[in-house]
């Protein structure tokens, strides 16, 4: 059964349904095109809809597809219309978390009387499991991203500053396979390392600074994450405790990952942990959270969510110490949710590294 069929079939679509996919993620998923355009996708047929620019990468990337370029003057939600006629269709499923009031005005304007349903994340559910191609796509991510960090250890050392890594660091993926990055790369050492996301900028690395690490790869349109935090020099104690912290918590929830797992207990074996150890509120983000197309994807770990582990979901686990003024650690494993456990596809050591 194809992605679009599963779709289908899960939505229950009536033959006189379509679903609009604007979302360029979702198109990604159900169509393979990566260019600027719409899909509509119904029992009657699949289609992209384009323009010039796109139609042969869209040919090439959605062979399964109709392709249609939109004329000179024409919207693509107008030419999605007149598909939709041709289809016998009088209604829409839509993207609700996606179309601005803008976007939705015009393309009720252009389907003149069709009825409007929202979707409600239903391509995301689908996404969540992701199958073994997928999980090959993410794997090799995270074989580049590992690497990449191997390889960039001998750049941390006193009087770089966090730009200067983060640029290395990102040439060395690209270098290395990488299609593109999967975020925008954190390098945060000393004191910044408190700000969860900090933006890499003009602070040089001092002796007894730690520095957190937060990248990673994209390879086939899918996204790997990892983070790692190291040392230049011998930290003080305070800061080895609050890694040793840190370790531990990454280790107890990531022994806790397995299909059928409760996301808001495996959050809480973290969270519990940091609070006992004397960090209370100096964890203040979830968990983890799924990846795959997206950096951010559902299910998450955090202390709000709801639902449990399935097999084959991607998850990170990173649980993090962050104090204002003194810095932070944060430690994050990318792993493939299994049936008795997961597998971790991210590899460096999370043992504490001393340069």
């Amino acid at each position: 059964m194809t992605r679009v069929q599963s779709l289908i079939s899960a939505t229950g679509l009536a033959a006189n349904e379509a679903i609009i996919v604007y979302k360029e993620a979702n198109l990604f998923y159900l169509t393979g095109f990566k260019g600027e355009g719409i899909a509509l996708l119904g029992a009657k047929g699949q289609a992209v809809i384009t323009d010039f620019r796109y139609v042969e990468q869209a040919q090439r990337e959605s062979p399964a597809c109709t392709i249609l370029s939109i004329e000179k003057g024409q919207s693509h939600e107008q030419a999605a219309a007149q598909l939709a006629v041709q289809w016998g269709v009088d209604t829409l499923r839509y993207e609700d978390d996606q179309m601005t009031v803008r976007t939705f005005a015009a393309a009720q304007q252009a389907f003149g009387t069709a009825r409007w349903v929202a979707l409600k994340n239903d391509i995301e559910v689908l996404r969540q499991v992701k199958d073994e191609s997928e999980i090959a796509l993410i794997q090799e991510a995270c074989r580049i991203t590992s690497e990449s960090f191997e390889r960039i250890l001998p750049e941390i050392r006193e009087g770089v500053s966090e730009k200067e890594l983060a640029i290395k660091l990102e040439f060395d993926m690209l270098s290395h396979g990488a299609q593109g990055l999967a975020f925008s790369t954190i390098v945060a050492a000393g004191a910044n390392g408190s700000l969860p996301h900090a933006v890499p900028g003009d602070y040089r690395i001092r002796r007894g600074d730690m520095i957190t690490l937060d990248f990673g790869a994209k390879v086939g349109n899918y996204c790997a994450d990892m983070t790692r935090t190291v040392a230049v020099g011998q930290p003080t104690a305070e800061m080895r405790r609050v890694y040793e912290t840190v370790q531990t918590a990454q280790q107890l929830a990531q022994d806790a990952v397995r299909a059928g797992g409760d996301l808001r207990a495996i959050d809480a074996i973290a969270r519990d942990y940091i609070d006992a150890a004397g960090y209370a509120g100096r964890f203040g983000h979830g968990l983890g959270h799924s990846l795959g197309i997206e950096i951010h994807e559902n299910p998450r770990l955090n202390a709000m969510a709801t639902g449990k582990l399935v097999k084959g979901q991607l998850m990170t686990v990173e649980p993090g110490v962050y104090l204002p003024g003194v810095g932070g650690v944060r430690i994050e494993n990318t792993v493939v949710v299994l049936e008795d456990g997961c597998r971790a596809l991210t590899t460096p050591t999370r043992e504490l590294i001393i340069l």
